[in-house]
């Protein structure tokens, strides 16, 4: 019974601590990005600083960036960018959402030749 005591008071708590409403994380909003491209056919990679609002070309990609967040007061934290990246002579976009810096694979481009990656927001 005193065993039994502990592990129901343990699991009283989890239980409450459940239904209590998530705080989200607070976050500020930078004011622009630094992404990595790769081609894949020739191994070509670059860095690419990107202003918010502003758009680059790698290769036939054309990369335009929205917006970029970082957990406030960290911006070398886990970034995570609303991209749009559209291929040459391509009418929609190959990609089109937010990507995370921390986990690339979550969201990712799907094409062929190019992939790219958030590696975190600038603040200047």
């Amino acid at each position: 019974m005193k065993r039994l005591l502990p592990r129901l008071a343990a699991t009283a708590v989890l239980a409450l601590a459940s239904t209590l409403p998530l705080r989200a994380a607070d976050v500020a909003t930078g004011t622009g990005a630094v992404l990595r491209a790769l081609d894949k056919l020739n191994g070509t990679v670059e860095d690419i600083e990107l202003p918010a609002g502003g758009e680059a070309r790698f290769g036939k990609l054309r990369i335009e960036l929205r917006e970029c967040r970082y957990p406030e007061g960290n911006p070398a934290g886990d970034a995570f960018a609303f991209l749009t990246l559209t291929g040459a002579g391509h009418e929609r976009p190959d990609f089109r959402g937010w990507m995370i810096a921390s986990a690339p694979a979550l969201n990712a481009l799907d094409h062929h030749r190019y992939d790219v990656w958030v590696l975190r927001c600038t603040t200047r």
